[in-house]
């Protein structure tokens, strides 16, 4: 028997029409500017009025695909690549520009903070609305709220305007809401990155024990591809807009490390987009990488080779406690090792303006394959910036390296052990 479509996709499309408007003549002086416009009025209003050209821009293209009752789907792609406007028409906040769309259950969101929250109504008051936006009665709602405050640990804000909660307390009230009020679509988005690390690990917890139960479809984007492996068993992968695969999880993981290798040996960071709000107090802007590949191209790193990489941020102020940190995660999205400032004398002060941070790896010994780095800067207010897995790297094996026999080794690491034989006696 044939699993249930519960949601199907059917040559979908997203078109938005944008403005570029051209540069405004040079400002005069305001008396140079009377003298111009009482001379000739017509010819100076003309003259000072911006050029305006359109384009179509297609945010999504041609997707088609569908969804059985109970999957577990992930959609994993590029900023850009079009997953925040496929989940607003999933949840019906837009209208697609051409295709159809067919929904065959009731549908929860949680795409940003605070989405479907009235800020003026109190956290219990937006519990029985996100209720009754379901399709629930009072009854209903009723029977779920105690958990759904158990589990968003916001009892003492529960009669306070969820205007006054933090960007956690909503994300954490919101996701409860979401995930104890049943709907049969379920659809995250990379707003779970705003809560804290525990937070996050008891959100992964309660979405997989809802696959597991069965009935419930959701629909997870993440950047962090260690979550999407775990909790899907399928993923779509979008690039630029179009559907470039629909599969098995490590299958699509592996094509989505492969769409965009870093090129450059400078990479621009201050125009990344960042998943997850941050103070903006030190800005992370570039990254460079040193290494000794003669030949090879940027970013293409020849295994057990001496690595140096360069990170400049930009600082708005005197900041007294900085923790610059790096972390290198695997193509499916796990972290294999990470460093901070704290591991080698503690947080270091910076001044305005531009600083720059050295890292350096003796022996850098990962096995051959693509890998992602993770950077960020916390203060002890927070995380001043932070962009995860935003550079990718491969580490290649050549012909020196091939004596290593690396191509034999699996797992990530390959340590290094002080390994020795010895003749033992022969006993009588």
């Amino acid at each position: 028997m044939k699993p249930e479509s519960i949601i199907g996709i059917e040559s979908l499309g997203k078109s938005y029409l944008l403005s570029h408007q051209t540069e405004r003549a040079p400002y005069q002086r305001l008396s140079d500017a009377l003298v111009h416009s009482a001379k000739a009025p017509l010819r100076w209003l003309s003259r000072n009025k911006p050029q305006t050209t359109r384009e179509v821009f297609w945010a999504l293209r041609d997707v088609s695909f569908e969804i059985t009752r109970g999957e577990v789907v992930g959609i994993i792609g590029h900023n850009g690549a079009g997953k925040s406007t496929l989940l607003k028409l999933l949840s019906r906040i837009t209208a697609p520009t051409m295709g159809r769309i067919t929904l065959r259950g009731t549908v929860g969101s949680l795409l940003e903070v605070g989405t479907g929250f009235h800020p003026e109504l109190t956290g219990r008051e937006n519990i029985f609305l996100n209720g009754a936006m379901l399709g629930m009665t009072r009854v209903q709602v009723s029977a779920k709220f105690d958990e759904i405050v158990a589990f968003a640990e916001v009892e003492k804000f529960l009669d306070t305007p969820v205007k006054r909660y933090s960007s956690g307390m909503y994300v954490r009230l919101a996701f409860a809401i979401a995930a104890h009020l049943d709907p049969e679509i379920l659809i995250i988005d990379e707003v779970l990155a705003v809560g804290d690390a525990a937070f996050q690990k008891k959100c992964l917890g309660k979405m997989e024990q809802s696959a597991q139960g069965g009935g419930r479809t959701v629909i997870f984007v993440s950047h962090n591809l260690s979550a999407v492996s775990r909790l899907c068993s399928r993923v779509i992968v979008l690039d630029h807009g179009r559907l470039v695969f629909d599969g098995p999880t490590q299958e699509g993981i592996e094509v989505y490390s492969g769409l965009a290798p870093t090129t450059g040996a400078v990479v621009n960071l201050s125009d990344k987009h960042r998943p997850q709000p941050v103070l903006s107090g030190v800005k992370l802007m570039s990254i460079s990488l040193t290494s000794h590949n003669e030949g090879q191209q940027a970013w293409m790193i020849d295994y057990g080779v001496d690595l140096e990489l360069q990170i400049t941020v930009q600082s708005n102020g005197t900041v007294h406690e900085i923790e610059p940190g790096v972390a290198v995660h695997s193509g499916k999205g796990f972290e294999i090792a990470s460093w901070t400032s704290a591991v080698t004398g503690g947080n270091v002060p910076i001044q305005p303006g531009l600083t720059a941070f050295s890292f350096r790896w003796q022996n850098f010994r990962l096995v051959p394959g693509v890998y992602h780095l993770s950077l960020g800067m916390r203060s002890p207010r927070g995380f001043e910036d932070y962009l995860p897995e935003v550079v990718r790297f491969e580490v290649v094996r050549t012909t020196d390296s091939a004596a290593h026999g690396v191509e034999t080794f699996s797992g990530c690491i390959v340590p290094l052990v002080d390994f020795k034989v010895a003749s033992l006696p022969v006993a009588p």
